[in-house]
């Protein structure tokens, strides 16, 4: 017996069977990959800078936009839809990893949801409620010591360069 993707040669009934399989996966692929693509965005730096700045980030209790741009960088790559389980069990949610347990509203009993905002919410493209979160988290914490990424990479740098060729102010 031939292997069934050469014996293809006549429209038989087994030929049209594995043509139409072939094409529907192809077909969901496709709509797979559209809709994932329209579910999770990767910000550009400098997209990033722009949006940051308009929001007010820069020097936000004293922390320059490059602090900003740095950390969202090591603690998502940019990436608007990041969640890292924690061992504890909580989730840290998008481009700026905030934790569950304590800033945002998963439907967990106890959870503190700091932010008054569902977890849900800092993982769109729309980043209004992660800046605001985020701010919070700085006011509150008295700085960017809560973010890992920051401390190990950004904190006591010189960070011009993050912002650097993105015609922010």
């Amino acid at each position: 017996m031939q292997d069934a993707h050469l014996s293809c040669q006549s429209p038989t009934e087994f030929c049209l069977r594995q043509a139409l399989r072939m094409k529907a996966v192809g077909i969901l692929t496709l709509i797979g990959c559209l809709v994932t693509g329209a579910e999770s965005k990767i910000y550009t730096r400098c997209k990033l800078a722009k949006i940051f700045s308009r929001a007010g980030l820069d020097n936000y209790w004293g922390f320059s936009l490059g602090n900003w741009i740095c950390m969202a960088y090591y603690e998502s790559g940019y990436n608007t839809t990041a969640q890292t389980v924690l061992d504890d069990g909580s989730i840290d949610y998008g481009i700026f990893q905030i934790n569950s347990f304590v800033w945002c509203r998963r439907g967990k009993l106890k959870e503190n949801n700091h932010c008054h905002v569902a977890c849900s919410a800092l993982i769109t493209d729309d980043l209004t409620d992660a800046i605001i979160c985020a701010k919070k988290i700085v006011k509150e914490t008295q700085g960017m010591n809560y973010w890992q990424g920051w401390k190990k990479h950004c904190e006591g740098r010189d960070l011009s360069d993050w912002k650097k060729s993105c015609e922010v102010s």
